[in-house]
């Protein structure tokens, strides 16, 4: 699959997301096999600004490429702009929120706010284009709600805008990340346009992206917060998609081995302190589904340096051997009673 001149080595590609799609976030995606990833997104004022927090979400590290950096923003000349920074910082995609459904970002008139207005959205996308040599994408949603699902006509407008490719989110401004994504409309955005299209929303499995990919004839999957915990996720479809045999799942060692590893990556990039707050909230999502799941995560919320966290994760790992071991033994006893 290409985007511009851009190769994928799959389909595949890792959804942004605010608070989760940093770089070592991306750097794990793109080895378990997203074919692209794209930043959380990126003010396109506060680099105008020079806003040093913002300009550093513009790093990239090689083993992550392709990665497009996600701006946000309304205003098309100042997009055009950014985009000029973002290109020569590095990047290999620009991409821009449509789609984002957060309260202080849409009264700007900014992300899926966005989706009202079909000519700005046009004119910021063709600025970005004629100001950059590198490819320019875009995410939106399938409507601001139910009674407006312009997703059709905002694909047309963009296209017409020179983006490259797009990315269809199946669900409305109002939804919010509630409720069932709209697969009806991705399929009909993939029938209006020429440019490739990534389907977006529910993808939890290789059953529900291979269910995507049938109903919608889309180009690419971009998963979301199917990976958030789960990069094997990206593993599972890549392999799906060359006709392999799926990996099993993660072993519970294979799972906390991740979670120590993301730890220290996020210590290597933003120091511990910010790091391990910010893993907090991760080791939420990798322990979804696991015994003694809800007493660990508060535990975890309590942990403030690399050690503790640590520690408490070795704590939890023989916490839930055993849990396993126990399982496996009653599992056993009934079947030999059973058969009895």
């Amino acid at each position: 699959m290409k985007i511009g001149n851009i190769e994928l080595s799959s389909p595949l590609a890792l959804a942004p997301m605010a608070g989760i799609t940093d770089l070592p976030f991306r750097l794990i995606s793109r080895r378990m096999g997203a074919g692209m990833t794209v930043s959380e997104m990126v003010s396109a004022k506060g680099l105008l600004y020079k806003n040093v927090k913002t300009t550093e979400m513009l790093k990239i590290d090689d083993g992550e490429r392709p990665t497009a950096i996600q701006l946000f923003g309304s205003v098309p000349e100042e997009l055009a702009e950014a985009s000029r920074i973002v290109e020569a910082s590095g990047a290999d995609m620009i991409d821009f929120n449509m789609g984002c459904p957060v309260p202080k970002i849409v009264n700007n008139g900014e992300g899926s706010a966005l989706m009202k207005n079909p000519k700005l959205a046009h004119d910021i996308l063709s600025s970005m284009v004629k100001a950059v040599k590198i490819p320019v994408t875009v995410k939106f949603r399938a409507g601001w709600d139910n009674e407006h699902l312009n997703a059709v006509e905002i694909a047309r407008a963009v296209e017409a805008a020179g983006v490259s490719a797009l990315a269809v989110h199946g669900r409305t401004r109002v939804q919010f990340y509630e409720g069932k994504a709209n697969w009806s409309i991705i399929g009909e955005v993939k029938r209006a346009v020429r440019i490739p299209v990534f389907g977006n929303g529910d993808i939890t499995s290789v059953e529900s992206g291979s269910r995507m990919l049938e109903e919608t004839n889309v180009d690419g999957l971009m998963v979301g917060r199917g990976a958030d915990g789960n990069p094997w996720l990206f593993r599972e479809l890549a392999a799906y998609l060359k006709g392999e045999a799926i990996p099993e799942a993660p072993s519970l060692e294979e799972r906390l081995a991740l979670a120590r590893e993301h730890l220290q990556m996020l210590i290597d990039f933003k120091g511990e302190y910010i790091s391990v707050k910010e893993m907090r909230r991760h080791i939420s999502a990798y322990l979804k589904g696991m015994p003694h799941a809800a007493e660990f995560r508060a535990r975890f919320h309590k942990m403030n340096t690399q050690v503790e966290f640590l520690n408490l994760l070795d704590e939890y790992q023989t916490v839930a051997q055993q849990y396993y071991e126990n399982e496996d033994k009653y599992t056993k006893v009934h079947k030999e009673e059973t058969i009895t």
